[in-house]
């Protein structure tokens, strides 16, 4: 038997138990801890006197009210400590570690086992027996670097020397195997862990991250950062995984409603949404550029994908030179209630004359108008009508708007009460102030560009020269797909997220639609916006064989291609099939899918048009299935969809049903469009043409 294993299963062993007397420990106490609280504070709310009669006695009531809620706090503080704790013991328990590195921190002390996992842990004595990846220590494993390595504390390099990186595969409390290894791009760790991946649902790839990924994921914060990484170099996860990084470097700070992620369809959303739970992560905001618009009340208009760039750019200019005019702007009114009108607006418009159009006059009208929209509800107080309509309110009404039954015994009590109820009945209006609603944005932009209507887009880079409302309170932006992004969606992010740290993941060589911005416009815009763009590559292939990396790869560049490697074994070599007619095409198609295994997930069969998936489904029935945007990707069976919803995911076998001349001509846009879908697959490849096979791949 081999020592070492038997020495390992031992220490797991030990772990695992150790793991397991936590979570007991922690489900007792906060069970134990959650009765005590609830008694401790019934009693103390018993002992409350609720006493305003005079200054004192209303100052002593209060501090005990005061005191009542500290301890509330200091409970829950309390309770959410443990509770994070018995998340990662529960956590932890499916996979204690994955990997070990053994340190010699200083010259002359002994060297140091650190094993690593998903999260980190530490016995009573408060020392960590498990470290979590993120920790800055375990920087020497991602490094793969022998000897004499280092990592970052608090910005600051400690060097030690790597003496052991050894990984494992485990199971709750079995160890199945283990490697002791240098150079992580060989190891069979590694080859099995994606194997065993492939389903409906992206996996977590925290024990297998490599080098060139692990300096995407352990970047310094840059104002934005572009990762550049060919098909199947796991840009999506390093994406992911560099996410829970920054959550965990800022465990205090950082909430998931900072972040946005950005994503290519309602379908990949389903896909990745379970890596960052496995994580012991909150998701973030995860939206597409539809859902964006959505939430900002713009689902019924033309997106503005296409809209033109250099128009976003004129705006800049006319903005900055204009003036608003009485017809641009609108008055506040609710509910048929006139609170503000547009003369009111424009008087406090003229109050700032010298101030040019932009964000910075929007705030100070903005101002203006809480102030006046204020004394309007002082005037609203004193109407017949409204006291009238408050006097009316049943008495679940009159607790709503004012914590008690009310009986008014004069007209100045009746009238300060109207003055609550107008406020409360109207606040709203306040927030119509600060959205910009008192501005017709459309008739500002179809004035200065000249046009009938505007886009989304075109609205809301309107808005936001003029009036400002951006996102200010987001921290991180991510966007998957980059590069089918036009400079037009890519201006309007920049500028809504001015703060934010963007994160920009894509290859120019999967930029499937036309009018997409380059990865030069992405410089540029980001350069204006934020200062600069740092760059990282990815060119290894962890998801295609050999034999598909290198039929894509022919597809590319020479200087381009020859970077570029795959991780995978020797696979099945791509199949090239041409049928001369409809009759032995539908053929050859269903036999395909009639004998071919689908244990591994889902086969694909993709097409670019939309009315070629309608066709298909007809010709082929049941033994299909269509996948829309909202839909979740099944783990087995066949799936047709177009190549815009292939977009991020990968099959085990691919079958290009159009893979002929018309779909895919000789031009650049064909030759990315052929090169994506290609590279969906990770195992197999199936080209089928009707009548003659793309001249690209002559």
């Amino acid at each position: 038997m081999d020592e070492v294993f038997e020495q390992e299963q031992a220490h797991l062993s030990e772990v695992y138990a150790k793991l397991e007397k936590i979570r007991e420990a922690l489900t007792a106490d906060l069970e134990g801890d959650h009765a005590g609280a609830a008694q401790d504070l019934i009693d103390m709310s018993e002992e409350i006197r609720l006493n305003f009669n005079s200054a004192d006695e209303t100052m002593e009531t209060l501090a005990a009210i005061e005191t009542l809620n500290s301890v509330i706090d200091a409970y829950n503080h309390y309770h959410d400590i443990k509770l994070d704790e018995l998340r990662r013991a529960i956590l932890l328990l499916r996979q204690p570690y994955f990997a070990k590195v053994t340190l010699k921190m200083r010259p002359g002390r002994p060297p140091r086992d650190v094993y690593i996992g998903a999260a980190g842990m530490t016995d009573e004595h408060s020392i960590p027996f498990i470290v979590d990846w993120r920790s800055p220590v375990a920087e020497t494993y991602y490094n793969q670097q022998m000897g004499e390595t280092s990592y970052l504390v608090d910005g600051t390099p400690r060097t030690v020397e790597l003496l052991l990186r050894r990984q494992f595969d485990i199971v709750r409390d079995r160890l199945n195997l283990y490697f002791d290894t240098t150079v992580a791009i060989e190891d069979s760790l590694l080859l099995g862990a994606l194997k065993a991946n492939r389903s409906e649902k992206l996996q977590a790839i925290t024990a297998t991250i490599q080098r060139e990924q692990n300096t995407v994921v352990r970047h310094e914060d840059v104002p934005a950062l572009l990762v550049s990484g060919i098909a199947g170099s796991g840009k999506t996860s390093v994406m992911l995984q560099r996410i829970a990084y920054l959550f965990y470097r800022m465990r205090t700070t950082l909430d998931p409603k900072q972040v946005f992620l950005f994503t290519p369809n309602q379908m990949f959303v389903h896909y990745i949404d379970t890596v960052l739970p496995t994580l012991g992560e909150s998701n973030p905001q995860t939206v597409t550029w539809e859902a964006f618009l959505d939430s900002l009340g713009l689902s019924g208009r033309d997106p503005g994908t296409q809209a033109d760039a250099d128009e976003l750019t004129k705006l800049e200019g006319l903005i900055a030179r204009m003036e608003l005019e009485a017809g641009d702007l609108r008055e506040i009114r609710m509910d048929g209630v006139r609170l503000l009108t547009t003369a009111q607006i424009k008087n406090s418009l003229d109050r700032f004359k010298r101030i040019p159009t932009g964000p910075r006059l929007a705030a100070l009208v903005e101002e203006e108008l809480h102030e006046k929209l204020e004394r309007r509800f002082d005037q609203l107080a004193k109407d017949d009508e409204l006291q009238e309509e408050m006097l009316g309110l049943d008495v679940d009404e009159q607790l709503e708007y004012f914590g008690s039954t009310i009986a008014p015994y004069d007209e100045e009590e009746t009238r300060a009460l109207a003055r609550i109820y107008a406020a409360k009945r109207f606040a709203r209006a306040h927030d119509s102030i600060d959205s910009a609603a008192w501005l017709r944005v459309d008739r500002i932009g179809m004035r200065l560009l000249g046009k009938g209507n505007l886009s989304a887009a075109e609205w809301l880079y309107t808005k936001l020269l003029v009036a400002g409302g951006q996102a200010k309170h987001v921290r991180y932006v991510m966007i998957d797909e980059v590069q089918d992004y036009t400079e037009v969606q890519l201006m309007v992010l920049a500028r809504y997220f001015p703060n934010a740290r963007f994160l920009l993941l894509g290859d120019e060589n999967q930029a499937i639609f036309e009018h997409t911005a380059s990865f030069a416009d992405l410089r540029r815009i980001f350069e204006a916006t934020h200062g600069g763009v740092a760059e990282c590559s990815l060119t290894t292939s962890y998801r295609s064989s050999p034999e598909i990396t290198e039929l894509f790869a022919s597809l590319l560049d020479e200087d381009v291609a020859m970077n570029l490697s795959s991780v995978q074994r020797a696979g099945t070599p791509p199949e090239k099939l041409v049928r001369p007619d409809t009759r032995s095409y539908l053929a050859e198609l269903e036999r395909l899918i009639g004998g071919s295994d689908t244990d591994g997930g889902p086969i694909a069969l993709i097409v670019q048009r939309r009315e070629t998936v309608r066709w298909l489904e007809k010709q082929l029935g049941d033994r299909v299935r269509v996948l829309e945007p909202a839909d979740t990707l099944p783990a087995s069976g066949v799936v047709l969809l177009t190549l815009a919803m292939a977009k991020g995911l990968e099959f085990d076998h691919v079958i290009i049903a159009d893979a002929d001349g018309r779909d895919y001509p000789d031009t650049p846009l064909a030759k990315r469009r052929l090169y994506t879908a290609i590279s969906r697959a990770t195992h197999r490849i199936t080209l089928l043409a009707q009548g003659a096979l793309t001249p690209l791949l002559d």
